[in-house]
């Protein structure tokens, strides 16, 4: 198993460096962000994904909100607040509220602290260059999982039953009682998805 950063400041570079570093054919997952250059990435270079797992994904482009709020994100960082403050405010969107344990909220800090500040900047300028994948997730011809979290404040079921919709072999599971981040809320139905 290969978990690449996503550490380029554009989607068309953080897709070309994948490309260059992953094997001829492979197997593609992506949570979140990660769905979203996985959904780049199979319509740059389809012949190269054998399945795909889309979990907790937006496959629209950036509305004019979420623009402003990567801004603000990105002067924060400028300004000096690091990658576990800024987790630290979005602890609400990641994790719902029966699992903001101290144990998975420490976690998902962590796991903050390990991006750090530069990879993060360069996530959310990743972030505003994303584009409306939508017309293109029509011609995945690869077998596709789709993985929503009922209780996703980012990524709502009702994107993950458009993109069921959308990719024609794709199987869609919801996951109840779940938040954004379901591989550390729920990993039991995650692996058996």
């Amino acid at each position: 198993m290969i978990t690449p950063a996503l550490t380029e400041a554009t989607l068309d570079a953080q897709v070309t460096r994948l490309l260059d570093e992953l094997p001829d054919r492979f197997v593609l997952g992506g949570l979140s962000l990660g769905g979203i250059v996985a959904m780049a990435l199979v319509r740059t270079a389809p012949e190269r994904v054998s399945s795909l797992i889309l979990l907790s994904t937006n496959p629209h482009g950036p509305t004019e909100d979420q623009l402003q709020n990567w801004r603000a994100s990105r002067d924060d960082i400028r300004a000096g607040r690091t990658a576990r403050d800024l987790q630290s405010d979005w602890l609400p969107l990641l994790l719902s509220e029966p699992a903001r344990t101290p144990e998975l909220v420490e976690l998902t800090l962590i796991m903050a602290d390990e991006v750090g500040e530069a990879a993060l900047d360069a996530q959310l300028a990743l972030q505003a260059t994303r584009i409306d994948e939508r017309p293109a997730l029509r011609d995945v011809r690869c077998p596709t999982m789709i993985i929503s979290a009922r209780q996703d404040a980012l990524c709502s079921v009702a994107k993950h039953i458009e993109l069921n919709e959308l990719v024609p072999d794709s199987a869609l599971m919801i996951i109840e009682d779940c938040g954004h981040l379901s591989p550390l809320e729920r990993p039991a139905a995650i692996a058996l998805g």
